[in-house]
């Protein structure tokens, strides 16, 4: 398989294909997919400032837009404590905010910081809904099932800050951020790996997501070092990072599965 037929594919992801919230395992894998989706909505908007895999960049942005009102929805239903109820009434007024951001115009440098600010308040509620879901199930796959998530999040944090600090927009702390994540992102893997719980179907699927993060690390590596941008790596850093999330929201699936 060709790496843009893998793109093809990953702008396709079947997440989220539940219709509604099973358990709370299942909560805890849908309230950090809406992290992720925060982060994805905006590296395809930003993807496309800069002219970037624009079909499939669309298509990323209007399938995860979608997929964020879904899981909204469903998790604000299944909330089972007020707190929870009140954490995603809050995501939902930021979430109304970001959209805006992300469709009420055309992507441009111009509203790029915007959008920034209106995609970290989003994420700081969702990961706020998903420490509250981690907590209510009370158990260590709990945990697992948040840090596999999060680390979807991570792999389209680094890549959105990659489109920013080329564009520039505030390329300093960008930069900054890129390196912060991949910190968490490795250390996060180890974790994964090394937990009791992990089988031998996670482990093969965390031994395709390392094949997955040297292609992206060495992609995101070009901003780090100073490297001017050019198209193949701002087109490498949408691929791979879709690849990466295509095999994390997996292992993801697999810890939330194991429900022990």
């Amino acid at each position: 398989m060709k790496r843009r037929d893998v793109l093809i594919l990953a702008g396709a992801l079947p997440l989220g294909v539940n219709a509604q919230v099973s358990d709370l395992a299942d909560a805890i894998n849908k309230a950090g997919r809406q992290r992720m989706l925060s982060q994805r909505m905006g590296k395809a908007w930003l993807a496309m400032v800069h002219n970037t895999e624009g079909r499939s960049a669309q298509a990323v942005l209007d399938k995860s837009m979608a997929l964020f009102d879904r899981q909204l929805v469903e998790l604000k239903a299944f909330a089972p404590s007020p707190e929870i109820r009140e954490t995603y009434t809050a995501l939902d007024a930021a979430w109304s905010d970001y959209k805006t951001a992300l469709v009420g115009a055309t992507p441009s440098k111009a509203g790029a910081a915007a959008l920034l600010k209106a995609d970290a308040r989003v994420l700081a509620l969702a990961h706020q809904g998903t420490q509250q879901y981690e907590a209510a199930m009370g158990r260590p796959v709990g945990k697992l099932v948040n840090i596999a998530g999060r680390q979807r999040m991570l792999s389209q944090r680094m890549a959105k800050f990659y489109y920013a600090a080329t564009l520039p927009v505030d390329a300093s702390m960008a930069i900054t951020e890129i390196g912060k994540a991949r910190t968490e992102f490795l250390a996060a893997m180890t974790t994964l790996r090394d937990a009791p719980e992990a089988n031998a179907r996670i482990r093969d699927e965390l031994s395709l997501a390392d094949s997955q993060w040297f292609f992206f690390d060495q992609a995101l590596q070009r901003v780090q070092s100073g490297a001017a941008a050019s198209a193949k790596p701002m087109s490498d850093v949408f691929v791979t990072s879709e690849n990466l999330l295509s095999v994390m929201d997996r292992v993801t699936e697999l810890y939330a599965n194991l429900k022990s």
